[in-house]
């Protein structure tokens, strides 16, 4: 697997988040898939596995969150790709929106992603989770 390739098929996964498109995020990852997202009090966190993990994830991240992925950078070595960027959005249930600068640590393998890690800013996350004394603002 050429480096060029695996940098395709993350920005392929990446054109498919953007267009919230399942059919096609799922045919980009392997069965056995593992992503990683770390941190508390918000609705993403946690170890999600398999296609089922992944459909349990982007259903969650549907009915949670509103927010725009812009990957900026692609820097790969061998089957790994990091992607930096940014998120914007907003916690539906509080109302409160964030900017998210991440890195996504990506393992392709077999034209797969296999496994994500996550490196996101889990305090502008919580802090637009955490609900004020007097509700969503």
């Amino acid at each position: 697997m050429s480096i060029e390739r695996n940098i395709q098929t993350v920005k392929d996964f990446f054109t498919a988040i953007g267009r919230s498109d399942r059919e096609a995020l799922l045919s980009l990852v392997a069965e056995d898939i593992e992503w990683i997202i770390p941190g508390q009090d918000w609705p993403l966190a946690g170890t999600h596995c398999g296609h089922a993990g992944l459909a349990a994830l982007l259903e969650t991240a549907s009915k949670s969150i509103e927010t725009t992925t812009e990957p900026q950078e692609f820097v790969a070595q061998k089957d790994r790709v990091l992607v930096v960027g940014v998120a914007t959005g907003k916690i539906k249930a509080t109302n409160k929106t964030f900017v998210d600068d991440w890195i996504f640590a990506i393992t392709v393998r077999d034209d797969r992603l296999t496994s994500i890690r996550e490196y996101v800013d889990t305090q502008a996350l919580a802090r637009a989770s955490q609900m004020d004394a007097q509700g969503p603002t």
